[in-house]
């Protein structure tokens, strides 16, 4: 598998850039491109049929934007952001528009199959598949990416880059792609579940609610930080923190009794086999 992340991105090759669904993902997308320099707003249309959206779209990127995806006729790359049920029906119009020109499609719809999205598009279209996460809005993401059997080299080299600029891009086979899904797809909720229990347990030992919740959060910000700065194993990271007999030892043996790990494992499993039926 292959890693990127927003860090080692500066100025990326020239490029007109569609979004087709002007959403807070694609928006964040675009941002992050823009951000890192890996496009320019003026080489960027949104496509969305929803006014407010392209309104809120323009607003937060700078870009243009259009009610019509002909008018995405002149981009090398599109990303194409509608949910699931309108995927078939966008790329009939993205190989409408194209007329036979070469071009790259990167699908963050969940449970759309690189089979499904290459018969849906012309033999002109080069797809790649991708799960990325809600972090993405503040530029924290995590995706997993897929490429077609049209793609190219160059064609994973643009995903890691626009994906990168939000955070980090991991590059997996499709089969891999459900477990992406209920890992880093679903997993800011299982996150969010732990920051709300860790903050209710301050507040339960007499701590005020605003200050338990950001010092939750905060520590698995930190945590978390550690894990991917220093490249250290968790466990590692966890023994560092744990002296004998005191007070993390008696919380982690607590965690153990509770089931804590098998816990999130199940949560894991269970998410991915939601996404693997959905994609039926």
């Amino acid at each position: 598998m292959t890693l990127a992340s927003s860090a080692g991105f500066r100025l990326g090759l020239r490029m007109e850039l569609g979004v087709i669904g002007c959403g807070k993902m694609g928006t964040a997308l675009v941002e992050g491109a823009i951000r890192c320099g890996a496009v320019a707003a003026a080489d960027v249309t949104g496509v969305d049929i929803y006014q407010v959206s392209r309104e809120s779209f323009t607003k937060a990127t700078g870009a243009r934007v259009s009610a019509e995806i002909s008018d995405l006729a002149a981009c090398q790359v599109i990303l194409l952001c509608t949910k699931p049920h309108d995927v078939k029906s966008a790329l009939r119009a993205i190989s409408d528009a194209s007329a036979g020109k070469p071009l790259l499609v990167i699908s963050i719809a969940a449970g759309i199959t690189i089979t499904a999205l290459e018969a849906a598009a012309s033999q002109s279209i080069r797809v790649i598949r991708t799960m990325p996460n809600t972090p993405a809005l503040v530029g924290k993401g995590a995706a997993g990416y897929c490429l077609g059997t049209r793609a190219t080299p160059d064609d994973a080299k643009t995903a890691r880059l626009l994906l990168g600029s939000v955070g980090l891009a991991v590059e997996v086979p499709e089969r891999l792609i459900d477990a992406v899904t209920g890992l880093s797809g679903s997993g800011p909720a299982y996150v969010y579940l732990i920051i709300e229990a860790l903050a209710d347990g301050g507040v339960g030992v007499g701590l005020p609610r605003a200050d338990a919740v950001r010092l939750a959060a905060q520590t698995v910000l930190g945590a978390a930080a550690m894990v991917l700065e220093t490249g250290e194993h968790p466990a590692v990271l966890k023994d560092m923190v744990t002296s004998p007999g005191g007070t993390t030892i008696a919380g982690l043996a607590e965690l153990e009794r509770r089931g804590l790990r098998s816990a999130l494992i199940d949560a894991v499993a269970a998410a991915t086999r939601r996404a693997t039926e959905l994609g039926k």
